[in-house]
């Protein structure tokens, strides 16, 4: 494994958690993030591009398991925080990962549906309740070979929810700033080019977010404000 050197002075990486990351040989870490060190934003500010602008389509691929994933947003006491949940252990794939609510789309059910429907079943958000502003960027990954599809919404509090189902052992709510404060963010490139790919890591104080999790929330730090 390689990696480019922290600037000086930086602050050392947090520990992450127990997390196993299936990381290849090949592994090369880039410090750096492309917002400022322990930004923060309302829910109004994170929200206002993604409510003006419609996401990107990706195509889709022959086989493609259609699903939908639940980033909800809610104002806490430093600002905008984000949902997420981990993974039960006892699950066949991606267990112990940090995700969104959500999962694969039922016949004739609109990505809204299903995130939706996804977190009232896995953590017992009513889903009335998060009010709908938009879509981030269609993604499509390789190991489960889905179409995903992260809508944003938002609750007018930040409520406590905990898991309904085996398939979260977790439910936590992460500040924005603790996001993007220094050391916990940086990203990694898997495999040897052309066909290496960048993955982003967020690491916690007993957390990781990394993956297509990590992605959406970058994709939602990055939009232009």
């Amino acid at each position: 494994m390689t990696h480019t050197p922290p600037p000086d002075g930086a602050v050392p990486r947090r520990p992450g958690g127990r997390q196993v990351i299936p990381r290849p040989s090949n592994v090369v870490t880039e410090f750096g993030a492309p917002w400022a060190d322990a930004a923060t934003w309302s829910v109004e500010e994170l929200i206002a591009p993604v409510e003006s602008t419609s996401a990107p389509m990706l195509p889709s691929f022959p086989d493609a398991r259609h699903s939908a994933v639940l980033l909800v947003l809610a104002e806490g006491p430093e600002g905008a925080e984000v949902l997420l949940t981990r993974r039960s252990m006892e699950l066949r794939n991606h267990k112990g990962e940090m995700s969104f609510p959500g999962g694969r789309c039922d016949p004739g059910e609109s990505p809204v549906q299903t995130a939706l429907r996804e977190a009232h079943e896995e953590i017992g958000l009513e889903p009335h309740r998060p009010q709908v502003v938009g879509e981030l960027e269609h993604l499509s990954t390789i190991v489960s070979k889905s179409y995903i599809v992260p809508v944003v919404a938002t609750l007018d509090e930040r409520i406590e929810l905990s898991p309904q189902t085996m398939e979260a052992d977790r439910v936590m709510w992460v500040p924005i700033a603790e996001l993007t404060r220094p050391g916990t963010y940086h990203r990694e490139r898997w495999g040897l080019a052309p066909l290496d790919r960048p993955l982003h890591f967020f690491l916690l104080e007993d957390e990781t977010v990394w993956g297509a999790t990590a992605r959406m929330l970058v994709d939602l730090l990055i939009l232009p404000r």
